[in-house]
C-alpha cells in the first residue's frame, strides 16, 4: 500500500505542536527519541510542563542551538538539551524508580506499528541483524499513566504504521491511547481506530487508504 504523493499533510514540528496542545498543565512528561524530541519546543502559553529524561534529569528544556550545547547535558538519546530553572539531577536508578512507580502522567513514544487494539512495536523489527535496543520503553509503556504515540503515517516505503496486529516484536500491549501521525490524531478505542481530527486538506478515505485497519470517523 503505498503512499500518494499529493497527499499534503503535517510536518514534523506541525505534529510535535499539535500534541502539545492536549498536554494537561503541569504535567510531568517523558519524550522518546527521535520526533517526539521535537515536543519539547511547544509549550501552550498559559501552561507548564515538566520533562522527564530516563538518564536522570526532570525539568528538560529544548534542544539548544547548533554548537551551544553543554556537553554533559543530554537526554536518552545523547542529544543535547537545555535545564529549566529548577531542573533536578539525579541517579539512573532514581529516575526509573520515577517511571515504575507511577509518577509520570506521560510518555511520547515513536513507533514501528501501532495495532488496532493499542498494542506498540518501536524499539526492532525482529530481523537477524536488529539491534536489541529496547532501552527504557518497556518500563516507560509500563509505568506511566498514559502513552501518546507520534509517528509518520506511514514507512517511507509507504507501507501503513497502524495495522490489525503487529508483526515487529512488541514494547508493550494495549497501553497507546492516542496517535498523532501527519495525517491525523487518532485514538484508540475498544473499536479500534477512531479519527480525532484531520490534517487540513487531507480526507477521511485518503486516511483509511494509508491505514491498516478499519477507521471510525470523528463522534458528531
Amino acid at each position: 500500500m503505498s503512499q500518494q504523493a499529493d497527499t499534503k499533510g503535517w510536518t514534523r514540528e506541525e505534529m510535535a505542536q499539535r500534541l502539545a496542545q492536549d498536554i494537561p498543565n503541569g504535567s510531568y512528561v517523558n519524550l522518546g527519541i527521535g520526533i517526539p524530541e521535537l515536543v519539547a519546543r511547544f509549550v501552550p502559553q498559559g501552561r507548564m510542563f515538566i520533562y522527564h529524561t530516563e538518564n536522570g534529569l526532570l525539568g528538560m528544556g529544548p534542544s539548544p542551538e547548533e554548537g551551544d550545547g553543554d556537553p554533559e547535558l543530554i537526554n536518552a538519546g545523547k542529544r543535547h538539551v537545555t535545564a529549566n530553572p529548577g531542573a533536578a539531577y539525579f541517579h539512573h536508578a532514581d529516575s526509573f524508580a520515577m517511571i515504575r512507580g507511577g509518577h509520570l502522567d506521560l510518555s511520547v513514544l515513536g513507533a514501528m506499528q501501532v495495532s488496532q487494539h493499542g498494542d506498540l512495536a518501536n524499539w526492532s523489527t525482529g530481523k537477524p541483524d536488529a539491534i536489541p535496543a529496547v532501552g527504557g520503553a518497556m518500563d516507560l509503556v509500563a509505568g506511566v499513566k498514559q502513552v501518546f504515540v507520534i509517528t509518520q503515517h506511514c514507512t517511507k516505503s509507504g507501507e501503513p504504521k497502524l495495522v490489525e496486529s503487529c508483526s515487529y516484536p512488541l514494547t508493550g500491549r494495549g497501553i497507546v491511547n492516542r496517535i498523532y501521525s501527519d495525517l491525523a490524531v487518532i485514538d484508540v478505542t475498544p473499536e479500534g481506530f477512531r479519527v480525532v481530527e484531520l490534517c487540513p486538506g487531507v480526507d477521511f478515505q485518503s486516511v483509511q487508504e494509508r491505514t491498516g485497519a478499519p477507521l471510525l470517523p470523528a463522534e458528531q
